[in-house]
């Protein structure tokens, strides 16, 4: 008998998924701006949108959440502008399918074009954490303990870079930042005490948000993200989280091992982006 609590894909849990990724990355810019203080990480709130800038080129710089809270208008998107534009910064805004139906209007008269989807995936979650495929035995998975973020950050970034080490010394930070976050649990796979998997866990009001999934490429085909994330779901769980969420390509690879361990769809995101003048 399924005794998960049955939960629809509408507003509410755009609501709930929306902010909860808001908060994770608004932890990561606050982490930013205490380890580089002359960086000029920051975020601000309009029309119940997080809006924050993490550098010109980090994938953060957007805003989550625009049009699920509340109706927006001409002169919010303005204010919203200009705080991107004061900093030399694309505008780009993660957009829920569940937002105000004016939105896709408003964006359009502006503008703005759209850029890339996301499946925002989630799952319910209650005590009983079953994989949907098995663990590898020979896998070990652990919190870092404080001192470990570089460790946790070099092994991220490997499996990030493969097919473009140009970018390890971009990513290492980003996963030194990611470990210092206030929200966040940063999870190894190990085998034999060599770390082989990253995996980032952030916790708020009773719903996780699971980030940061790579392997390098030595540790490959064993299972090592199965076992993250079933490691990540139980402590969850543990945390008294009923709700767990993850975010992917399309038809990706990560979509379809997010399916076989009990997520679904709740709606795909569209990312827009407004076009320079």
């Amino acid at each position: 008998m399924n005794n998960k609590p049955m939960i629809f894909s509408d507003r509410n849990l755009s609501q709930k998924l929306e902010r909860t990724e808001a908060r994770s990355n608004v932890d990561f810019v606050k982490a930013r701006a205490e380890m580089f203080p002359t960086g000029g990480a920051e975020w601000m709130e309009a029309a119940g949108a997080y809006a924050m800038f993490d550098g010109i080129e980090s994938p953060l710089t957007q805003t989550f959440g625009l049009g699920v809270f509340d109706e927006v208008t001409n002169a919010d998107l303005d204010i919203i502008e200009a705080f991107f534009k004061k900093r030399n910064a694309p505008v780009l805004h993660e957009v829920s399918p569940l937002a105000d139906a004016s939105l896709v209007s408003l964006l359009n008269e502006r503008g703005y074009q759209p850029l890339e989807f996301t499946s925002v995936m989630f799952r319910p979650l209650t005590r009983e954490i079953n994989p949907g495929v098995p663990v590898n035995p020979k896998i070990v998975t652990r919190i870092i303990e404080a001192g470990e973020e570089k460790i946790w950050a070099r092994t991220s970034a490997s499996g990030w870079v493969t097919e473009m080490p140009e970018h390890f010394d971009f990513m290492n930070e980003f996963g030194e930042i990611s470990a210092k976050c206030a929200g966040a649990k940063s999870f190894l796979a190990e085998i034999e005490n060599q770390p082989i998997a990253a995996g980032a866990l952030f916790v708020y009001d009773g719903a996780a948000l699971l980030a940061g999934a790579s392997t390098v490429p030595e540790g490959r085909r064993q299972g090592a993200q199965t076992a993250l994330l079933e490691a990540r779901l139980r402590y969850a769980a543990e945390q008294c989280c009923t709700i767990a969420m993850m975010g992917a390509s399309p038809g990706s690879q990560s979509q379809r091992n997010a399916e076989k361990n009990g997520f679904r769809l709740a709606y795909t995101r569209t990312k827009w982006q407004l076009k320079r003048s």
